[in-house]
Formats: C-alpha cells, structure tokens, sequence
C-alpha cells in the first residue's frame, strides 16, 4: 500500500500520523529538526512543547477544553495517552513533564511497524507524486514553503506573535514567603489541592511592578514582523500591563481564591503563580508569563515578585512570530487545500490555537486521510462535539454560505476551543427542584447540557467507523 506523507513532527503531525497507522495505513512522518533547527525548540523529539506544559483544564462536565481532553481519549489519540502517563500535578487542569511527554511520543511513533520517520526540511510544496500528504508544520513553518503555499493559492498568510513564559529552578524559589495552594483548593488529576506555588503582592509592590514591566526593554521587532498582531490568548505579560494598570489582578495575577499560608490575615493585593513544569519537581514555569522582556530585563524585573529576589531562570521567556492559513477560504470541509486536494493540513497552522485543539484537528485529518485511502468517504464529527466545532470554525462551517463569502476568510483568527463555538441549547430555567436558576448556576446548568450532548454525539460518531463504505 502506498504510504501517507505527513510533514512536521509537532502535536498534530504526529496525532495524524499515529491515527493513519492505528487505521492500518502506512505513514512516513517528515521531521525537519535537528537537520534544521527553529527559534523555540531545544530537542529533536516529536511533540515537544515549546510554550506551558499545561494541558489546560480536565473538566469534562464544564469546560470545552476538559471535553476535547475527553473526546480525545475516547479517540485513542496518542497525544493523550501520552500526556496522561506524564502528567503533573496541576491543580484543575492537566499538566505534564514535557520531557517525559516528548519521548513517549517519538518511542510509541519510532516503534510503530507502519511509521517510518524521515528527517529533513522539505524546501517547497510537497511533490505531486506522493499523493496524499497532510502538512502539520506549524506556527513556524519554514519561509520556503510557507512562500510556496502562497504561490499556490494567490493568498497571504496570516501571522500573529506568541510568547513563551520563563522557568525557574525550585530549589531558587522562597518558600518562607510563597506557599503551595491551588485556586479555591481546587484537585484535579495527579493534583492535591496544593500544587501551585504562590508569590503574593502588597499594592506598592504591585504598582512599583507594573511599572517595571512598562518601562523595560523589549524585543524590537523586524520591519516585517510590526504590524503583526498579537492572539489574545497567549498575550505578553506587558502588553497586558500596558493595556491597563489593573489588567494584571483581573488575569493572571488575580488574587481570588487563594489564602496566604504565612499570613492569613492579610489579603493579597495580587499573586503571581508558578506550576510544577517536570516530574521531578525541579522546575517551577510562571503562570500567564509569557513576555517579549530581552533577557537580561526578565531577570531584573521578575526578581522583583516578593519569593524570587533570588531566582534563578532554567529558560526565559521568549517570543516568535506564528503563521496561519486563511483556512475558511482555502480549506474545505475536511481540511484539504481546495487548490490541491491530496494536500490536507492540521495543527496550529490551520488557525486553532493550543495544544490539544492542534492535536484533535491532526487526529481528524489522520482519519479523513486514512478513510479516504481506504476506498471510503470521511464523516466528520458533528458540530455538536468539540471536534466537530472546533473544525466547523476552521473551515468556516459555522457561518452561512453568504456570511463565508463576504467576511469568513477576512475576520477568520486563531481560536482555542470554546462553547461560542457549539450550536446552542436551550437552557431550564429552574433546577430539579423547581428552584430558579440565573447568573452563574443558570450558566453552569448550560454547559452541562452542552457537554452531555456532545458527549454522546462523539460517542456515536465514533460508534459508526467514523467512514461509510464508498459507493
């Protein structure tokens, strides 16, 4: 049988590749490091994680991101079989060793009978006479063939910026002023109700900090790179701070749900948290720190936050420059180039944002791909499943043919997965007791509805072979 060529070794490309192996189709996986190195990655290994080594919360009741945790396992994806054999603890959400991550992926893709891994950059579009190919580059996808893919489709690209936050060693940080506690003592898996350290503020401290982050140096971008625009999920902590001078206490410095273990009685004006980063709990990353700083202004303002005067960094923070297809206009539903259908592409690439999003959108493209070499015809999740709305917002079948037309592709951004995304429900006004819901119970209340809906739609989804027999 003749091979799927899946290129680029990250989150989606390898999910891709072990969902077409998984189906009995042979894959050569194309890895371009470390024949060819990128700003951000440290390693070879496949699905290494270059920003957080969180996974983000594993609430599959009622948050859309624990249910495509959810619909992910049920799938059998490799990325979160992965991560749950590494995992770390995290509080809520579900975080892992990145190490110990990134090597279980490459072992279980290398081991694979029908995965043969091949490294090398591909300078241009992959050739013709390969056929079906899925492109899973990336936010950093090389100049050469992001380049050919213009050519191609008489489309630019789109771009924004993403930043990386800093991590400090453990054994740096003061635990006579911070102290372990999870947001509202909040478990999750692997988790205590402890598991993040805590840095709290005075409102002087606070004020004198914001003003360090305002007035330091930051990375000067390239002519090209200046009218890029940031994605609001993943901001620089002084863009955040340039924006407003309380932006930082309402994100992710918010003081809520958190007690001073050193001092009860005293309130923080703002907390800055840190989360375990490997197994060994020896590295420690800074919440929501991602940041533009040059080096040398990190470690003189991030020392300033009360428990790291001493601080010593095992990565700063850093920042690149992320490209995106205009995806509503030139993929279709089942995320094919429409200038070239044996192109499909997945991940980050696509216009999804976050880790698991770029996973479920390689898992789908896997399958399409692996169905269609088959002889079969792919079905796509419903919209009702996290899947199925993530990929509806990808390939703009969340709009009406006369909204795709007009501004689908113009107001298309990266999007982490989200219920604005899933068709809506109608929500009880009252609970099982009769008893009024409104403000936040009556939210609760939807997102439980969504969720167990979506539940069981992927669940048949699944229950029919995800294909139908080609006619």
């Amino acid at each position: 049988m003749k091979p799927v060529h899946v290129v680029g070794g990250g989150l989606a490309g390898s999910e891709a590749a072990w969902q077409l192996a998984e189906a009995g189709v042979p894959v050569i996986l194309h890895e371009m490091r470390p024949v060819r190195e990128t700003p951000v990655h440290k390693t070879d290994g496949l699905a290494e994680l270059v920003c957080s080594n969180s996974f983000r919360s594993d609430d599959a009741e009622s948050n859309a991101v624990g249910l495509l945790h959810a619909e992910l396992r049920d799938a059998g994806s490799l990325v979160m079989a992965s991560a749950d054999r590494h995992q770390v603890p995290a509080g809520g959400a579900l975080a892992v060793d990145r190490e110990g991550f990134s090597a279980a992926v490459t072992a279980a893709l290398a081991g694979h009978p029908l995965v043969t891994i091949e490294r090398g950059e591909l300078s241009g579009l992959p050739p013709q006479d390969w056929g079906t190919t899925i492109v899973a580059t990336g936010p950093l996808t090389s100049p050469a063939l992001a380049e050919a893919l213009r050519a191609l489709t008489g489309a630019e690209s789109l771009a924004f910026f993403d930043a990386i936050a800093p991590i400090i060693h453990f054994d740096s940080i003061d635990l006579d002023v911070c102290w372990f506690q999870s947001r509202y003592d909040k478990t999750g898996p692997g988790g205590t109700g402890a598991d993040y350290l805590n840095c709290p503020m005075t409102k002087a401290q606070y004020e004198a900090f914001v003003d360090a982050l305002i007035a330091a140096d930051k990375t000067v971008f390239r002519d090209f790179e200046r009218d890029t625009p940031y994605f609001d999920g993943c901001l620089p902590i002084e863009v955040m701070a340039e924006r407003g001078r309380e932006t930082l206490r309402h994100g992710p410095m918010k003081p809520m749900g958190l007690t001073n273990r050193h001092n009860p009685e005293e309130k923080p004006y703002a907390v800055v948290q840190l989360r375990q980063d490997n197994a060994l709990g020896t590295l420690y990353n800074m919440v929501g720190f991602q940041t533009k700083l040059i080096y040398s202004e990190q470690t003189r303002v991030f020392r300033l936050i009360p428990g790291l005067e001493n601080a010593q960094f095992a990565r700063l923070g850093g920042l690149h420059r992320n490209t995106y297809l205009n995806s509503p206009e030139l993929l279709d539903s089942f995320l094919r180039l429409k200038a070239r259908p044996d192109l499909r592409f997945a991940g980050q690439i696509t216009g999804c944002e976050g880790y698991v999003e770029s996973a479920s959108i390689g898992l789908l493209a896997g399958r399409f791909a692996a169905a269609e070499h088959l002889g079969r015809t792919p079905v796509g999740p419903p919209a009702t499943t996290a899947m199925g709305a993530l990929l509806g917002h990808i390939t703009g079948g969340h709009l009406s043919s006369d909204e795709e037309e007009n501004r689908g592709a113009r107001s298309f951004q990266p999007m982490n997965v989200n219920f604005g995304l899933f068709p809506p429900m109608d929500t009880p006004r009252t609970d099982a007791d009769g008893r009024k819901l409104k403000g936040p119970a009556r939210g609760a209340a939807r997102k439980k509805l969504l969720t167990a809906r979506a539940r069981a739609d992927f669940a048949a989804w699944l229950g029919s072979g995800l294909t139908v027999a080609a006619e």
